[in-house]
């Protein structure tokens, strides 16, 4: 159709979200032959992993939208676009179960020392009575960030393991949250002093860069498991590790590192120690999540085209 708004793709999207794409825009891809000139003739992209900086704004002089696979827009200079009056169309809420079922498997995983005991069964038989765990049920979930994925992981804990919540949040009102029974504290501080299980759903900031330090880190209970599926950089990589290796937390999940992917060869202290797991970013990578993401992005995009 030629009244079709003409959208470039940069990324790798689900099969049957680009036929969904190709229903409402006229799609161009990397494999196209009319590619090579995005910068030039873009008026709207659709992103998923891509860095776009502030140079590769000031090359698209047509562009006034950008459909965002997923919640982070960290990898968007926003101040560029902002300059520009250019849209950035995230997903907020698209990946939100998935997500917190990794927080979930993470937890558990760590509480009963899965890594710990298949790592030392590869070598050798371990004896049940060597291995130890602890009990989540009606444990103190304590949870910074009380957006979709924050309120997730709060219902499955509160639902599956009648935990007890305790939430803080600079920004959200005081009314959200009304059908899970929680505690809405003040400072971080609170939270980090109550929770056995700590989970951080924020984006990474200026404000929330290396929010938790090795001083932080000391107030938690000895036996508190950390958890970070948010954005490399929040958690101290260098103070957790020292922590961790002075015998303070129980042990960390993390899903996500400044460097990612992650490698052995940065991490390879932190990893030594069993009783942390790590995995590269996959709180989003399940089908149903890349799927409801992907398509979440064109819809957003556009709605946004079409009220233009």
């Amino acid at each position: 159709m030629a009244d079709k708004p003409t959208v470039y793709l940069l990324d790798t999207f689900p099969p049957e979200a680009i036929e969904h794409a190709k229903s409402l825009f006229h799609l161009v891809q990397p494999e196209d032959e009319d590619f090579h000139g995005w910068r030039q003739n873009a008026r709207a992209l659709l992103v998923r992993s891509s860095y776009l900086t502030a140079e590769d704004i000031a090359s698209c002089p047509n562009l006034v939208a950008i459909g965002k696979h997923g919640v982070g827009i960290d990898k968007i200079d926003q101040d560029a676009c902002a300059k520009r009056g250019i849209k950035i169309l995230n997903t907020p809420g698209a990946n939100a179960r998935d997500v917190a079922e990794l927080v979930v498997a993470l937890a558990l995983s760590i509480a009963r020392g899965i890594r710990s005991i298949t790592t030392r069964q590869m070598t050798k038989p371990v004896p049940k009575e060597t291995c130890k765990g602890l009990t989540l049920y009606q444990r103190t979930v304590g949870i910074i960030g009380m957006g979709n994925i924050g309120r997730t992981v709060a219902e499955i804990f509160r639902g599956g393991f009648e935990a007890h919540i305790i939430a803080y949040d600079a920004y959200m009102p005081e009314n959200v949250w009304e059908h899970i029974p929680h505690t809405r504290v003040k400072s971080i501080a609170e939270v980090l002093a109550q929770a056995d299980i700590l989970s951080i759903h924020v984006p990474l900031t200026c404000d929330t860069r290396n929010m938790i330090t090795y001083a932080q880190i000391r107030t938690m209970k000895p036996d508190a498991i950390l958890i970070n599926t948010a954005r490399g950089g929040i958690v101290n990589e260098e103070d957790l590790t020292r922590a961790l290796s002075e015998g303070y937390l129980w042990g960390a999940g993390l899903d996500c590192h400044e460097q990612e992917p992650p490698s052995h060869e940065k991490y390879g202290v932190l990893w030594d120690n069993l009783n942390v797991i790590s995995t590269p970013h996959i709180g989003a990578a399940t089908y149903r999540a890349q799927y409801a993401s992907a398509t979440a992005a064109i819809d957003n995009l556009h709605r946004y085209l079409s009220a233009e």
